[in-house]
């Protein structure tokens, strides 16, 4: 009797449509027989493939797009943290500011008389004290959230410049929610020895966890930007600079993808192909707000900085920028904004729809997942398209699984594009990457 572990799962493809037609299990012992039976050419060592079918005796690389795209169907989108936000109406935000203050330090004596009008807005510890300066929430919630901050300080879990997410218990309409928390510490002078230790703690709250945590470089580098409203002195500008600001944190930190999708709709595909290539992007006839999403958006989308090799990378972010020609335009003087000089493909055109589902349900958490599956799905692409060039360097059939891949996966282009900045260095693998440039060419034509 043969065990189930004697058993080889193997898929059966038609090589005209690369399409699975069948799916069978062998026995090992025929399994050797069956690897015998293809043309065997002697001099090169190397398996060529039958006319009509071939037998792949190796595992898919690469999933089916759907699975990819079909956010719906995976855990992280079914939790109610990011699919429940399929709202039209706005979101509740909300947002505190506070003053932290080392117990150590002797404060000026202007900023004691500040904190002494505060007394009911100030949570005293052994070792600092949390003022209340500006708050959005409601008068029961702010309380709460102070001593959750108390308590977070208390166990070191506020780093300087760091932001921490978590999930907070307030006496708001929706309970729990996420929330954000970063302490900026104030910026040592030797005119000032004493400041060191002291800062403001700014909050965020809103959405989920999970979905803060999507956009947890962009809250962090808006809260950066708070650091010159704060050195003015007792804040005089609570209500002309600070307050507009820390209000603005949804609409400037999460929701530029969502907006530059409904900009261009069914084009966001010109967008992502633009990113993934590293071309440049101009926007002619907008505001700054816009011109700031887009590119926002191509950073975002932008595989630099994630890739084996950045300087690559970089190199050929340069090598692409030097030439005009190959600039993807945006003019939004018209409504919709048309483009020019546009480079497309499959995958990208696939993905697209991905992005106009989420917009129409205005989810910013579920675009940014989206937009991280769309970043994985190229980089797997990525690095199965390397093994493969290394493994077709000493095999023709290797070759053909290559070429097969990139007929398959319908980034091609953009694969082949980084692949050849990659191995630059190495001749042999430059001769298979320009074979298969050739093979997709003439897929092109054809």
């Amino acid at each position: 009797m043969v065990g189930a572990c004697a058993f080889q799962k193997e898929h059966v493809y038609n090589l005209h449509s690369g399409d699975i037609i069948s799916l069978v299990f062998v026995p090992l012992k025929e399994q050797r027989k069956t690897r015998a039976s293809p043309t065997r050419n002697d001099q090169t060592n190397n398996w060529l493939p039958p006319a009509r079918f071939v037998r792949i005796m190796f595992t898919s690389q690469t999933s089916s797009f759907q699975d990819s795209i079909d956010v719906e169907e995976k855990d992280d989108f079914e939790s109610e943290e990011i699919a429940s936000y399929g709202q039209k109406t706005q979101l509740n935000c909300y947002y505190a500011i506070y003053l932290y203050e080392g117990t150590r330090s002797e404060a000026p004596e202007e900023n004691v008389a500040w904190n002494q009008r505060r007394t009911d807005s100030t949570t005293s510890q052994e070792d600092f004290s949390l003022t209340l300066i500006d708050s959005s929430l409601p008068v029961e919630a702010e309380p709460e959230l102070r001593t959750y901050i108390a308590r977070r300080l208390n166990k070191g879990a506020l780093l300087g410049g760091m932001g921490n997410i978590a999930t907070v218990e307030l006496s708001l309409p929706e309970q729990a929610v996420g929330c954000y928390c970063c302490l900026l510490e104030q910026e040592r002078s030797p005119d000032q020895p004493d400041a060191d230790g002291n800062g403001h703690v700014i909050c965020f709250l809103g959405g989920s966890e999970k979905g803060l945590n999507l956009y947890r470089l962009e809250l962090d580098k808006y809260v950066q930007g708070l650091r010159s409203s704060l050195q003015t002195p007792e804040l005089q500008n609570l209500e002309t600079e600070l307050r507009p600001y820390l209000s603005r944190w949804y609409e400037e930190s999460v929701m530029h993808i969502y907006r530059v999708v409904q900009l261009v709709q069914s084009n966001i595909s010109f967008l992502l192909h633009a990113a993934l290539s590293h071309n440049h992007v101009e926007v002619t006839n907008a505001d700054d707000r816009t011109k700031t999403d887009v590119s926002r958006f191509i950073k975002a989308a932008s595989l630099q900085g994630l890739s084996q090799q950045d300087t690559t990378a970089a190199s050929l972010c340069k090598a692409m920028s030097e030439d005009a020609h190959s600039h993807l335009t945006l003019d939004c003087a018209v409504t919709p904004p048309t483009f020019t000089n546009t480079v497309n493909n499959r995958f990208c055109e696939d993905w697209s729809q991905a992005f106009l589902n989420a917009a129409e349900r205005a989810n910013p958490f579920l675009l940014r997942q989206i937009l991280e599956n769309f970043k994985l799905k190229a980089i797997q692409d990525m690095n199965s398209l390397k093994r493969f060039v290394r493994q077709a360097e000493m095999s023709h059939y290797a070759l053909f699984r290559c070429c097969q891949f990139l007929q398959g996966c319908g980034n091609g282009d953009v694969l082949l594009q980084n692949a050849r900045a990659e191995h630059s260095d190495l001749p042999e693998a430059c001769r298979i990457i320009t074979v298969l440039e050739e093979f997709i060419r003439e897929q092109s034509l054809s």
